[in-house]
């Protein structure tokens, strides 16, 4: 038998059915409830595919089943895209321009009783409410060849070889320079800014070496330190030489007594160059970038 969606986890029925006939009837919530997202684009979904995730993180216990089609431009590519609707029904969301193959996905997603929601109507209403102009009525509009594009491309060439400490003598290009202790994200933070056209350095802080005299005199840039935790970065490092299979005096890397000193050197050598910090223990990559954004876009309009 097919199983159709929603779908919910069928433990809940098995621990009810474990009740005895004199105890209150128990409901636990279920382990999950699956169901289906499609995700209709004319350009590459990562608008929909980000507001899905920001939106189903709200809900624990319910775990998307997504359908992504993109670069949906003709009438062709809509009615196969229907067809797959029709097939797996669930929620519908959309961002198409085209009037036509709107229309056609509206209409049909409400004969097969289907929630479709066009995300960007409330922002592209009110920008037009505010500025009082036409929409320019083009698919995929933010993914043009244009200034923006080629930024993020030299921005990514730039943190690539820039990375862990290579070409400490060129750091003044860079809009920001990530450093830090060994296992505190600096390679993954840098790259996630280098995609929004940051070009960002990292510099790794070892506990054997100075750091490197070119950080001490940079005008341009923006110098962050990066911290954790000392519990957390051993545990990361522990885990880290396990996969390696490392032995000997490695077994320092993850000592949590030296952990410990070289955290508080990184600590004392941002304090005394007035560079900000950032504590990545519970923070996620893109909260990281988040934050040092927020930061250098503070810096850069004083």
């Amino acid at each position: 038998m097919a199983t159709t969606f929603p779908y919910t986890s069928p433990m809940s029925e098995q621990v009810e059915n474990a009740q005895s006939e004199d105890e209150p009837p128990a409901r636990p919530p279920p382990l999950a409830t699956y169901f289906h997202v499609h995700l209709v684009s004319d350009s590459t979904g990562e608008t929909l595919n980000a507001m899905l995730k920001a939106t189903a993180s709200q809900f624990a216990a319910a775990k998307p089943l997504e359908h992504i089609y993109a670069l949906t431009r003709s009438r062709k590519q809509m009615e196969k895209t229907l067809a797959e609707i029709e097939a797996s029904p669930g929620i519908v969301l959309y961002t198409i321009i085209n009037p036509a193959l709107r229309r056609l996905l509206e209409i049909r997603c409400s004969e097969l009783q289907t929630p479709a929601v066009s995300v960007l109507d409330p922002l592209l209403d009110a920008f037009t409410d505010y500025l009082g102009l036409q929409q320019s009525q083009r698919p995929g509009a933010q993914h043009q060849l244009d200034e923006d594009y080629f930024r993020r491309i030299a921005a990514l060439d730039y943190t690539l070889s820039h990375d862990d400490g290579q070409m400490v003598w060129d750091l003044e290009p860079a809009d920001v320079v990530v450093i830090g202790v060994s296992r505190t994200s600096k390679t993954p933070t840098c790259m996630y800014l280098a995609n929004r056209g940051i070009k960002a350095a990292n510099v790794p802080l070892v506990p054997t070496s100075d750091p490197p005299p070119e950080l001490f005199g940079l005008k341009k840039p923006m110098v962050v330190g990066l911290i954790a935790s000392p519990e957390r970065l051993a545990q990361i490092r522990e885990s880290r030489l396990g996969g390696l299979n490392a032995t000997g005096t490695v077994e320092e890397y993850s000592d949590l007594d030296i952990i410990r000193k070289e955290v508080l050197r990184a600590k004392r050598l941002c304090a005394k160059n007035k560079w900000p910090v950032i504590d990545v223990t519970r923070k996620s990559v893109e909260e990281t970038a988040a934050a040092i954004i927020t930061k250098l876009s503070a810096q850069q309009n004083r």
